[in-house]
């Protein structure tokens, strides 16, 4: 993440029993403060001011004119540029992909065989230099970018995008500085040979292609063509960005359907069968755009490249078959995956806790931890294969042994003629070929057990420190390499009792690690059977997966709920704290400040003294003494519906001003607003001017306010109203009275994504504290 983690401090849930008996007549609940809501979080290298997004359609009268108003031709449009976004994402994704791996691959490359010159020569000690040379030089440049660039572009991404499919706007996280610092971020990190993989970044690169595309290009050089207005509100763009997320892990595994699945599993909350479609659409372009690449590299055109830079791992020609028997290390490897990956978020967070110490001296601070990870780093890649012993060349080695290029199965390092460095094999090369010698199949007899203990041990040091310092950097890859390594360990231990390949193991033990440590299943059991291209290894990967996920939940969150948590975004979990049933949204709302309500035609002075007084992003629009239709009833209370703060704003700026009291009709409000205008969200308050003639004027409300505002009885228990908040996508939720009658208020209250967190309601309502605790201990 490479950024100050910021986090609230746990309020204290102490308090002493409850001395009355808890009978049906008294309140369950004791108040102890009002409702209190935050919305601060972390988002790059600063403390910003968290906003939610309108993923609700504003129905208000422009909005539904404006939709009668569409012909055939326009709806078609509409439809046709969603797949053309579709399409240039999936093909900008591919392309990029393709530079990130090319670059990579070539400044590694060099880097291996000038190591290769060195060690032929026996200067040691000059190889050395020179190797951490490199990459401290490569560190500090992706350093410095992400810290005084784009904070943002800092670690995976992948949290704050999960953040955003949920309703959170993040700010500058899709913005043409962060994707820039991104790629030439993850460039220099991935070829300085820390222990962290291009996988994670390319997802959020993906998504800043889509995001900028939706908006027509960065903020200060935006295109206004027509077509673009389309995709002006947040409701597109998460569907665009959603084809993002999908395409970047696509690009990263060559796994089109596991892209898909894990935009469906991982950080998508709002899904439908059009947004399946356009996002398997996108990883389509994306497997074709690598696919001509991997072809042009075949020809020799690609410097390095040769065919690594994709991780992929074909056991198609090998023949999987396993017994009975076989199926209990397979349990055991899940059992340790979930056991490690559980251990390793646990260990995760307090390091980024005392990252996030290190981190808040300073610029220069975050500087030279990243340097000194990879210092170490360097020096131990370099020095820890001159613990190995050399190992003689088998006849019956498939590959050239020993060699001296930069990748291959068999390094030969310091050795003698005819002989290899196993050790060297795994570390002196890029983490993309590491992963595929550790993965090799038909080589039983290529490591010894001390050197993949070496190897898990130091990946297992390395991914703790590694994770945290300010460069872009996926987990992916990291979790991979420690699985692996325990997963191969265990094969080697097993020997002739198992029937199974020591690099299946070792892929069983990455699939397990990542289980238990991400908490993904199915998208996960898809991407390593893309990347082993053998439908063999399903049933036993499936287990794995759901035996390390089942015990890994046993102990502590995913770890990118732990990263969600750490930078305080207001992420809304699918499943509600069972104690919120013992909660209803009118206690909630008794627990905030009274709602600030509008009338259908008010004041200008009125509406600018809300505006500047208040921070609400929406009020209640209630009309008094209304004629019931139908009726000779008057005197009744009608809320019409919700306006928005970014409304009322553009009716000052417009001057939409009567000089009496009355209600306009549909030409006067089209004359003088359009719907893309009512999109816009930027302008502010203080960027208004109202003069005092202007303040004794009124404003009719109605055309501009979403009559169909979602309402829920005061009576709902908080935890049925959480659920339907998070499955809609909503930004605010109106509470209604549950009796009707003179003197009662229209609304009793407004529901934002703070008010549901589990954190503010515990702190205005102690004594659920006390409940929540007896649920875990019954």
């Amino acid at each position: 993440m490479g950024d100050d983690l910021a986090k609230p401090e746990t309020p204290n849930l102490s308090m002493e029993a409850d001395e009355e008996s808890n009978s049906l007549n008294q309140p369950l609940l004791k108040r102890n403060t009002t409702l209190s809501t935050n919305p601060l979080a972390l988002v790059g290298a600063s403390v910003s001011h968290i906003e939610s997004l309108d993923y609700e359609i504003n129905e208000n009268d422009l909005f539904k004119h404006d939709w009668r108003s569409r012909s055939k031709v326009q709806v078609l449009q509409y439809i046709f540029l969603k797949w053309l976004l579709a399409f240039l994402v999936g093909l900008l994704t591919g392309l990029i992909a393709t530079l990130i791996n090319l670059a990579i691959e070539n400044i590694a490359g060099y880097k291996l065989l000038a190591i290769v010159s060195f060690i032929q020569e026996e200067r040691y000690l000059s190889g050395l230099a020179f190797f951490t040379a490199v990459n401290f030089l490569l560190t500090f440049t992706a350093a410095v970018l992400c810290v005084c660039f784009a904070p943002t572009a800092a670690g995976p991404g992948i949290p704050e995008i999960k953040a955003y499919l949920n309703g959170v706007d993040t700010p500058d996280m899709f913005g043409a500085n962060t994707l820039l610092v991104k790629i030439f971020g993850s460039i220099g990190a991935v070829s300085a040979g820390l222990d962290l993989g291009k996988e994670g970044p390319l997802v959020h690169i993906s998504c800043c292609i889509a995001s900028l595309l939706a908006q027509g290009g960065p903020d200060n050089y935006r295109l206004k063509w027509r077509w673009l207005r389309y995709f002006n509100n947040d409701r597109d763009r998460r569907d665009i960005i959603t084809c993002g997320s999908s395409s970047g892990v696509c690009a990263a595994f060559r796994a089109p359907v596991g892209g898909v699945l894990f935009a469906l599993e991982e950080v998508a909350t709002w899904w439908r069968s059009a947004l399946l479609w356009r996002t398997f659409f996108s990883t389509a372009v994306v497997v074709v755009v690598l696919r001509a690449f991997i072809e042009t590299c075949n020809s020799g055109k690609c410097g390095l490249f040769g065919t690594g830079g994709l991780i992929i791992f074909d056991v198609s020609d090998v023949k999987v078959s396993y017994h009975a028997m076989d199926l209990i290390p397979v349990i055991i490897i899940g059992i340790i995956g979930g056991l490690l990956g559980s251990l390793y978020n646990h260990v995760l967070h307090k390091v980024l806790r005392l990252y996030n110490l290190i981190n808040q001296k300073g610029k220069l601070h975050k500087l030279l931890l990243a340097l000194g990870v990879s210092l170490f780093t360097s020096v131990c890649q370099y020095c820890l294969p001159f613990l190995a012993q050399c190992r003689p060349c088998d006849p019956s080695f498939l590959e050239a042994c020993p060699t001296n290029d930069r990748a291959g199965n068999f390094k030969k390092f310091n050795c003698p003629a005819g002989q290899y460095n196993d050790l060297a094999t795994l570390l002196l090369t890029t983490n993309d070929d590491a992963v595929r010698n550790i993965f090799s199949s038909n080589t039983c007899s290529e490591f010894h057990h001390t050197s993949i203990l070496i190897f898990f041990a130091l990946y297992c040091i390395l991914g703790l420190i590694t994770f945290g310092i300010a460069v872009p950097s996926g987990l992916f890859l990291p979790i991979i390499l420690m699985g692996s390594g325990y997963g191969r360990l265990l094969g080697m231990l097993m020997g002739s009792y198992t029937n199974l390949d020591q690099g299946l193991y070792a892929v069983l033990g990455a699939a397990s690690l990542m289980s238990g440590s991400m908490r993904m299943t199915v998208s996960l059991c898809v991407i390593f059977l893309e990347l082993t291209n053998n439908l063999l290894l399903l049933p036993i990967t499936m287990i794995v997966l759901l035996i390390a996920k089942t015990v890994g939940d046993s102990f502590n969150p995913s770890i990118y709920d732990i990263i969600l948590e750490l930078k305080g975004l207001p992420f809304l979990d699918a499943n509600p704290e069972p104690w919120m049933r013992n909660l209803t949204v009118g206690e909630l709302a008794d627990a905030k400040p009274p709602v600030v309500t509008l009338g259908g035609i008010e004041k200008v002075s009125r509406i600018v003294d809300v505006l500047k007084n208040s921070t609400h992003n929406a009020f209640p629009v209630v009309d008094e003494d209304v004629l019931v239709p139908g009726t000779v009833a008057t005197g009744a209370t009608e809320l019409h519906g919700l306006i928005l703060r970014a409304h009322l704003v553009q009716a000052l700026k417009k001057k939409w001003f009567l000089t009496e009291k009355r209600r306009t009709v549909d030409w006067e409000v089209r004359e003088k607003f359009n719907w893309v205008e009512l999109s816009e969200r930027e302008l502010k308050i203080e960027q208004v001017a109202v003069t005092r003639q202007e303040m004794e004027m009124y404003v009719d409300l109605h055309p501009l306010t979403n009559t169909t505002p979602y309402t829920v009885v005061e009576s709902m228990s908080v935890a049925k109203a959480m659920v339907l908040f998070r499955q809609v996508g909503l930004r605010h939720m109106l509470i209604v009275p549950k009796y009707q009658g003179a003197g009662v208020p229209a609304v009793v209250g407004i529901l934002t994504r703070q008010d549901l967190r589990a954190y503010n309601i515990l702190t205005a309502f102690p004594h659920l504290a006390t409940h929540k605790e007896q649920g875990k201990h019954n």
